[in-house]
């Protein structure tokens, strides 16, 4: 493993298939831990972030287990942009902003999320910032998103129920 910012790198546990710890989001997607979904497909879901950013902050995940972007099946890749750009438009519309910021991390968690954060600036990326009340209305975001995408014509990727996927 190679340091990383003073820090040991995690092992790269997604990728193998003998790996038996499955990720937070595995655990939230498997509704072992809960969550709050506004999008659901084959390929990946989309749920609210603990810590949001601004109201409406989204996690775009994929169902399979990939840890990095860099080592992510191309097709995949290009079928979670296309859902973030979509729940950036919802976003646009549910919480009247001009842009919605996207952002691959993945430092916090193994396993690849695409974080789609509706704004009209990029202030909400600095760490000082701190987004007043936001994780308050978690839930009441996630039905402005969940109305919004229905409206857009995506009520057969919304969720029936906000808390678990069905």
């Amino acid at each position: 493993m190679r340091p990383f910012r003073g820090k040991t790198a995690r092992p790269d546990f997604c990728k193998r298939k003998e790996n038996l710890m499955a990720s937070v989001f595995t655990k939230i997607i498997n509704g072992e831990i809960p969550g709050n979904f506004v999008w659901q497909d084959e390929q990946c879901v989309v749920f609210a972030t603990i810590e949001p950013r601004s109201d409406g902050h989204m996690l775009v995940v994929p169902r399979e287990e990939v840890d990095n972007y860099l080592d992510a099946d191309p097709d995949l890749i290009a079928h979670l942009s296309q859902v973030a750009q979509i729940i950036g438009q919802a976003g646009r519309d549910a919480f009247n902003v001009s842009r919605a910021l996207i952002v691959v991390a993945g430092f916090d968690v193994p396993h690849l999320h695409i974080h789609v954060i509706p704004t009209d600036s990029m202030q909400v990326l600095n760490p000082d910032a701190k987004a007043a009340g936001v994780a308050d209305g978690i839930k009441a975001s996630c039905e402005k998103l969940r109305s919004a995408l229905v409206e857009m014509g995506y009520s057969a990727n919304v969720p029936a129920s906000l808390e678990s996927l069905g």
